[in-house]
Order: C-alpha cells, then sequence, then structure tokens
C-alpha cells in the first residue's frame, strides 16, 4: 500500500515539472520527439498542431494497391494473441485471416471485411488518403458491418438489429441531442472508436467542413468546423466513451503497428486523456509531449480519488466506481464490483 502510494504521489507530481529541454524530451511508446511540434499548445491550437503531425504518412502507393494492402496489414495491426481475426463487431465466432477474407455472406460469422468505422460515403468514397488509412480501418464481420450501414455510432436499445450475444445494436438513439437511427458497438471497445473519432476529425480538420456540406449523413457526427469538429451531442458521448473505456494494450499494440505501416499515430492513444486538452477540462492547460509530464490525472470521481494514467496508458488507480477494468492481452473486459 505504501509503494502504491508513493508511485501515486510521485506520478501527480511529474504533471507539474516543466518540460525537460527540446534534446532530451522523449514522448511515450517509443514516439521519441514525434510530438514535439505541438509542446506547449492548447486546446483548438493543440488539435491543429496534431493535425500537421499526424497528417504526414506513407500511403503506400496507388489507392487500389493500399487499398488490396490492407487484407495482409490486418494480419499485423488485427490479430488476436491465438492469431484469429479480431473483430471488433462481433464475437459469434473466431475467423482466419485468408481463409474468412471477403466474399459472399448471407449471416454473421461468415466472412470479415473491411471496415471504414469513419465510414466512407461521409469524406465522398474511395478517396485518398481516408480511404485507406489504418487508423480507422478494422476487419470485421461483414454481415455486421452491412447493418452498420453508414449510421453514426450512438447508444440505443437495439430495437432494430443485435448481433449475436447482443454483442453490437442499431436502433433509434437514446443519447440526448439525437433520436436518428445509430450503431452501438459493444462497450468493450466504444473507447477504441472514441479515440480513432478523435483521431479522424483531429487529422482531416482541414477537410470536415466539405465533409460536412457534401454528405448529410455525416452532420450526425460533425458539426461543419475545424473546431470542435465533432456535433455537441456526440462529442460529449465519446468523450463519456473514451473515459468510461481506457486505452488498452490492444490499441497500444495497434498504434505502434500501424505506425510501422504508415508512419504516422493516434496521439490519443498515446496520450491517455489527451482529448481534455483539446475540448474537455484542461483546454487552458498547456500540452507536454515529455514522458514525464504525460501522466494525465483525472478528475472523475474514482470512489473519492482520481485515476491516474503512467505514460504508456497503465491505469496505475482504481477504476470508476461499480467497475473492475481487467487488462490482458485481449484488450479490456468488466465485471461488477459487488456494493
Amino acid at each position: 500500500m505504501k509503494c502504491h502510494r508513493s508511485f501515486f504521489i510521485a506520478a501527480l507530481s511529474s504533471l507539474l515539472m516543466l518540460a525537460p529541454t527540446a534534446g532530451m524530451a522523449q514522448g511515450p511508446s517509443g514516439s521519441g520527439s514525434y510530438y514535439a511540434a505541438a509542446d506547449g499548445k492548447k486546446g483548438e491550437e493543440l488539435k491543429s498542431a496534431l493535425a500537421a503531425i499526424i497528417y504526414n504518412r506513407d500511403e503506400g502507393g496507388s489507392l487500389n494497391d493500399a487499398y488490396k494492402a490492407l487484407w495482409t496489414h490486418f494480419q499485423t495491426t488485427d490479430k488476436r494473441p491465438n492469431g484469429t481475426v479480431w473483430d471488433m463487431y462481433s464475437n459469434k465466432r473466431e475467423m482466419t485471416f485468408g481463409t474468412d477474407q471477403a466474399g459472399n455472406y448471407k449471416q454473421e460469422g461468415d466472412v470479415y471485411n473491411r471496415e471504414h468505422s469513419f465510414p466512407n460515403s461521409w469524406f465522398g468514397g474511395k478517396v485518398m488518403p481516408m480511404y485507406t488509412d489504418l487508423n480507422h480501418l478494422y476487419p470485421t464481420d461483414g454481415y455486421v458491418n452491412n447493418k452498420r450501414s453508414n449510421f453514426p455510432f450512438g447508444e440505443t436499445r437495439g430495437e432494430s438489429y443485435q448481433s449475436a450475444n447482443g454483442f453490437s445494436k442499431l436502433g433509434k438513439c437514446t443519447w440526448p441531442g439525437y433520436t436518428g437511427t445509430v450503431f452501438e458497438p459493444n462497450d468493450e471497445y466504444k473507447g477504441d472508436f472514441a479515440r480513432t473519432y478523435f483521431y479522424m476529425v483531429t487529422c482531416y480538420e482541414e477537410k470536415l467542413s466539405d465533409w460536412y456540406a457534401n454528405c448529410p449523413d455525416s452532420r450526425a457526427t460533425l458539426d461543419g468546423n475545424t473546431y470542435p469538429g465533432l456535433s455537441s451531442w456526440q462529442l460529449e458521448m465519446l468523450m463519456k466513451w473514451a473515459s468510461d473505456d481506457p486505452v488498452s494494450e490492444k490499441e497500444t499494440a495497434r498504434n505502434m503497428a500501424v505506425y510501422s505501416i504508415q508512419k504516422n499515430r493516434n496521439p490519443f492513444i498515446d496520450y491517455p486523456g489527451l482529448e481534455r486538452y483539446i475540448w474537455g477540462d484542461l483546454k487552458d492547460v498547456a500540452f507536454s509531449y515529455s514522458s514525464a509530464s504525460s501522466v494525465i490525472a483525472r478528475t472523475a470521481e474514482d470512489n473519492g480519488s482520481p485515476a491516474v494514467f503512467s505514460p504508456d496508458g497503465v491505469r496505475l488507480s482504481k477504476p470508476r466506481k461499480g467497475l473492475n477494468i481487467i487488462r490482458t492481452q485481449e484488450g479490456k473486459t468488466r465485471k461488477k464490483i459487488k456494493k
């Protein structure tokens, strides 16, 4: 207990430390000085600074070549420890890379395909670099993917459709501010998708106004502006999703794998809680990219104390009341704590 308390105090103290000199500073997860240009920025300015950093990437050749290569890339970015496809839309059965790839499907569990979690119709379809950006592309069950269509993420009772075991749902939105049809992913991956969307509206902030103007279906999610970028209800919901479902080992490993392929990163994975510096209660706090000062103390109540994360995203204090978050190689699972 004494050791944990000392570590907790040390983590909080690091928040108050001045950033190291530029030559010494290092970002988390082996990112080095990748985010150095965003150092000292706040709120909207921080978002734009990050956009300038993460937009640059290796596009992987022509659109057709890069899109075809996704099948191979998924074997690096989305492979479970047991070697099967890591599908975040369905848990009906484990699929095998190659064998169950694409093709025709009649029901859930037949094949997996390439899912644009940020629907490609919102940004005009087959347009580079968004169409092949691995940061928002995932292998998912083809049947469930089709059910999702281009509906926004949201929360629903699932009266229109539920995948096997009620894993994901489709139906009328129950989150205040929107009443249209939404797709709700499983709680286990809500934070993953929230951080994916934070990446998209940051990386492509200069394109958001065009997407909003040209695709009415995008307007439930986007606000048509560079900042904040997301509609008010969507931003509020995704901020909660990100807080309730913290960065996992799965996400960190995937972020590194994507970086090895296309040479850009998702900063919202590298810095758990970064969204608070852009849209939340820390908008007036200067961002520091160094590992020492990237530990974020959350102000959300956690049984009377804030939650604290190490620079690599490992949670150091207790999770929010009522939930015990267990971290494994498989990602995140939750079980209720008896009160």
